[in-house]
């Protein structure tokens, strides 16, 4: 596992947007290095020791095929032993360091259950609804606070769906019977960005039927004291919507007598 301290930046911490990111860049950077000096180095070589119809010389060294430098004496074997070293060192490094960034990306950051909030989300031919902890239930738009891990609970109620979001680098499958697990979070920085209310699009990445390319969704992000505040009401809007129900089945009842 990678130290928190270094995949975590103060008193937040690294969003799966960001990290894979940071690994498409540094690999993106790193390869184009080492084709910009494999392809030099050849050219260079290409050009030293191209064939100007003159006879070769006493001491040249000429390669002798199917033969393998042993790494005893001459030039071209230390060269050629140098290189498979520090191309394995470059590829173990760069295993390492992804690997170890993977394993946050899976596993998530370390909040020891403070402010952690676990959504559950069931797919259906052809959209999504999203079961808060209150028990308030909402469809097509998942509302969550900035600055927190949200943890999502991924089912589907009939056939084979994926939920995720491209934007925000994540997805999992949505299969009816199973839970897939998988988490997000979106900074207060990218809030304010998009002007105090960030919006991301969700899709289904699954082909689940004929309306698959219209079963879309919204991850609608507040800063985290807008959302309380909405959190709370929508408790109060559930325990008014349950009262007029059982209003309406007492008056029922009486009508009845």
């Amino acid at each position: 596992m990678i130290d928190s301290l270094i995949l975590q930046q103060g008193s937040g911490w690294r969003a799966q947007a960001e990290v894979f990111d940071e690994i498409f860049f540094v690999f993106l950077a790193l390869g184009t290095l080492v084709g910009v000096v494999v392809v030099a180095y050849t050219l260079w070589n290409a050009y030293k020791y191209r064939d100007d119809g003159g006879e070769p010389k006493d001491d040249f060294d000429a390669p002798v095929v199917g033969e393998l430098p042993t790494g005893q004496g001459g030039p071209k074997a230390k060269k050629l032993f140098l290189s498979f070293g520090l191309s394995a060192i470059v590829v173990i490094s760069l295993v390492v360091y992804a690997y170890g960034l993977l394993l946050y990306v899976e596993e998530g950051p370390d909040t020891d259950g403070e402010g952690d909030i676990e959504i559950v989300v069931e797919g259906y031919q052809f959209g999504w609804d999203y079961l808060y902890p209150n028990g308030h239930t909402e469809t097509n738009e998942l509302v969550v606070p900035a600055d927190a891990r949200i943890d999502l609970a991924v089912t589907s109620r009939d056939v084979w769906h994926n939920f995720g979001s491209s934007e925000l680098r994540f997805k999992a499958d949505s299969i009816p019977g199973e839970t897939s697990h998988t988490w997000f979070s979106v900074t207060s920085e990218e809030v304010e960005a998009q002007g105090g209310e960030a919006t991301f699009l969700v899709e289904c990445f699954e082909l689940c039927g004929s309306g698959h390319s219209a079963m879309d969704g919204q991850i609608t992000v507040l800063p985290q004291d807008e959302w309380e505040e909405w959190y709370e009401g929508t408790q109060t809007d559930d325990e008014d919507d349950d009262n007029d129900t059982d209003n309406d089945d007492g008056n029922g009842d009486e009508g009845g007598d």
